[in-house]
């Protein structure tokens, strides 16, 4: 990246990546839960990724990326409750 820190090269291996909310998960425990700040598909900025295909992605305000951790994109849903 041109502003610097680290990138993740990702493999989609399930669903879709959007930018957005997402965690790392580093050996079955959460080691970052916040938004993705970068998401790419090769040099091109991209809205989403879709599985079976790779992409480099950042994330704010963190730099600790190791091999092996799992990158889970999630949104958060508010349901209002019904009678």
């Amino acid at each position: 990246l041109s502003k610097g820190g680290n990138v993740a090269g990702c493999a989609v291996t399930s669903g879709k990546i959007v930018r957005g909310k997402m965690r790392v998960v580093r050996k079955g425990d959460l080691v970052y839960e916040g938004i993705s700040h970068t998401l790419k598909r090769f040099k091109d900025d991209a809205q989403e990724v879709q599985s079976g295909t790779e992409c480099g992605m950042a994330f704010a305000n963190y730099q600790d990326i190791q091999v092996g951790d799992v990158i889970e994109c999630f949104d958060v849903e508010e349901v209002s409750r019904e009678l």
